[in-house]
């Protein structure tokens, strides 16, 4: 492992299932566990549930009386519809309006809001900001981030925390757990219908542990970081860089993606006034280079990143991200591809790791409506 700088106060708990802590954000995570697979892991959250620790993610506090101004203009959501108990899902983007990071945004109070950020640039970018203002930035690392993700997490929580099933999507709640103080909020990266738990690291291993040991009968499982590859590939959820072009850049170009060839234009709320590379965002549209797309691919094989697309004798594409669902028996991957190909049906070909015949398909592959994570009661 890397010389991370944040701790986990499951660290050992991972060690103990066989992890060796490889570092994700500067904090060691579970990438792997010893005695199960990444496809267990994927089959045990898309049918029962599924723990992970994903504490490695940076959350931090905002508050003060210019919080709300610094997010409204640093982020893509109007803030000001973001109510005590509500979150949002948001994007930033930097003056030239390309795509820098993306976050949930928590409002914890009428001056107060949590911020849980991914691996770009957005806390240097809101600290810079906040700069000559009244507000206090906390990096919160005592905070531990514990996701129960399933279609039986609901009813897991059901029978310890009151009012759960009554919890709407990207709603949060203060309560207690175990008899730990913790916010419960019914976020995660998966697709699924599920919860993120944020309590102090102090309570992180029993709460975790209680999990595990009460959730037996439920057939809940701890399940490692790499499975959020296969989960995300099938409910089309980005992750930094890995999807974008500092991983694939173009020729003669800097790094940096429009949030319309990324596929994530929803961000921006539809009563947004002036943000961070808005004027630019805006000009940008119409004019993508690409478009993130899924491609189906024939067999039992997932595509490897870096694989590419091939139509009508020319690279088309390349795929940033595959997988092999044992549940559906689909090899499915997520991919950049060129806007003409950019086609439900359109007969591909992959190169690299394996040959085989693909078709361009639109996205998300599961769950396109939405139904298990809107679902009430």
């Amino acid at each position: 492992m890397a010389n991370s700088w944040r701790i986990s106060a499951l660290a050992e708990r991972h060690r103990q299932m066989g992890s060796h802590l490889e570092d994700w954000n500067g904090m060691g995570t579970a990438w792997t566990y010893k005695d199960r697979s990444v496809a267990d892991d994927h089959e045990a959250i898309r049918t029962k549930a599924g723990l992970m620790d994903v504490s490695g993610l940076k959350k931090v506090h905002y508050v003060g009386p210019h919080a709300e101004s610094l997010l409204e203009y640093a982020t893509t959501r109007d803030i000001s519809k973001i109510y005590p108990g509500k979150s949002a899902y948001a994007t930033m983007l930097n003056e030239e309006g390309k795509f820098v990071d993306d976050c949930i945004i928590y409002r914890t109070g009428p001056n107060a809001f949590m911020v849980v950020h991914g691996t770009g640039i957005g806390l240097e970018m809101l600290t810079r900001g906040a700069v000559g203002r009244q507000v206090a930035i906390i990096f919160d690392d005592d905070l531990h981030d514990l996701s129960l993700q399933g279609p039986v997490a609901v009813d897991f929580l059901a029978e310890h925390v009151a009012g759960i099933r009554d919890l709407a999507y990207f709603h949060h709640m203060q309560t207690r757990l175990f008899g730990c103080p913790v916010m419960i909020s019914r976020t995660g990266y998966t697709g699924e219908r599920g919860y993120e738990i944020f309590c102090k690291a102090a309570d992180a291993p029993i709460i975790w542990d209680t999990i595990l040991e009460k959730g037996k009968d439920f057939g809940i499982v701890a399940t490692c970081f790499t499975t959020l590859d296969y989960l995300r590939v099938e409910s089309y959820l980005l992750f930094f860089p890995y999807d974008n072009s500092e991983y694939y850049p173009f020729a003669n170009e800097k790094s940096g993606d429009t949030l319309w060839e990324l596929g994530l234009d929803f961000t921006v709320s539809p009563s947004k006034g002036e943000f961070r590379g808005c004027y630019e965002h805006r000009r940008l549209k119409g004019k993508q280079r690409f478009k993130i797309f899924g491609v189906l691919l024939e067999g039992e094989q997932a595509a490897e990143i870096g694989d590419t697309l091939w139509a009508d004798g020319q690279q088309v594409g390349i795929i940033t991200c595959g997988m092999y669902s044992r549940l559906t028996g689909k090899s499915m991957a997520l991919a950049r591809l060129d806007l003409p190909y950019a086609i439900q049906g359109k007969v591909l070909q992959v190169k690299g790791s394996l040959e085989v015949d693909a078709i361009a398909h639109t996205l998300p592959f599961d769950d396109p409506d939405k139904l298990k994570r809107l679902a009430k009661g």
